[in-house]
């Protein structure tokens, strides 16, 4: 977990544990997950003093719940997710900027204690910036049967679950929505199609569009050729049965007279 630079007699038993390097696309956001352990006699949940700042220089403060001390180019940008009474210091960075490499690093303070201060800068995280998205995905099954619902699913990876990127067909049907955490700063959400395909979507497209939140850029398309395989109907079973009957009905009468002209 590193080493702290901090004051106070509780230094060696401050633990803080965070994802080293963080992707993120550029406009969108992104959650640097944290979490801290400190000592159960300690109970300082209720006073303690949480901020970010850059590793460089301790006085430029991304993060303080006192917004004049936080840099300019971070106001209004960045914001706890966390609760700090469960441990959790996550911090999440909105509309990030092509430059937000970081690093960030946390740091405590306990508010009545003068000596209790702790940064983890040992434990710091960057951001590697994403410019372009990548497309969905999109699942489905290469042909569809006609006149029974089928399936299609389209996902997409993001950092930022305060505004869950929004997933839309082309295709009428029903649409449910699914997120996952997929754990280090991570969500999947999913967007799970149902329809039942008719004879005029044989040969057709479905398209799933993304809107990432954000002016994000990128492929924001996934496309799926629909085979619908035509559903077997009376018509089809008779059709060929009659023309089977009626071949062999010619061809027996074509047999009767034929033996009967040799018998006369």
């Amino acid at each position: 977990n590193g080493t702290l630079i901090c004051a106070g007699v509780f230094a060696d038993v401050w633990k803080v544990h965070v994802e080293p390097e963080m992707k993120a696309l550029v406009s969108s956001c992104v959650v640097l997950p944290c979490s801290f352990k400190y000592p159960v006699q300690e109970q300082p949940s209720d006073r303690i003093r949480a901020m970010w700042h850059m590793k460089d220089n301790w006085n430029d403060i991304i993060f303080h719940k006192d917004s004049t001390r936080v840099k300019d180019s971070f106001k209004g940008r960045t914001k706890l997710i966390g609760s700090l009474g469960r441990s959790n210091c996550s911090l999440e960075i909105d509309e990030v900027k092509n430059h937000d490499n970081g690093p960030y690093c946390f740091r405590v303070e306990l508010e009545t204690s003068q000596k209790d201060k702790y940064s983890f800068v040992k434990n710091c995280v960057s951001i590697k910036m994403i410019e372009q998205a990548s497309k969905p995905e999109l699942q489905a099954e290469q042909s569809v049967p006609e006149g029974e619902p089928a399936v299609f699913k389209c996902s997409v990876r993001h950092t930022c679950p305060s505004y869950q990127p929004t997933l839309t067909w082309s295709h009428t049907g029903k649409a449910t929505i699914n997120i996952k955490d997929i754990r280090h700063g991570n969500w999947e959400t999913e967007s799970v199609l149902t329809f039942v395909p008719q004879k005029e979507d044989d040969h057709t497209s479905i398209t799933c569009t993304v809107k990432h939140h954000g002016n994000v850029e990128g492929k924001m398309t996934a496309t799926h050729r629909i085979f619908v395989k035509e559903q077997a109907t009376l018509s089809h079973i008779l059709i060929p049965v009659i023309s089977c009957l009626g071949s062999a009905l010619l061809f027996g009468l074509l047999c009767f007279f034929i033996v009967k002209k040799r018998y006369k």
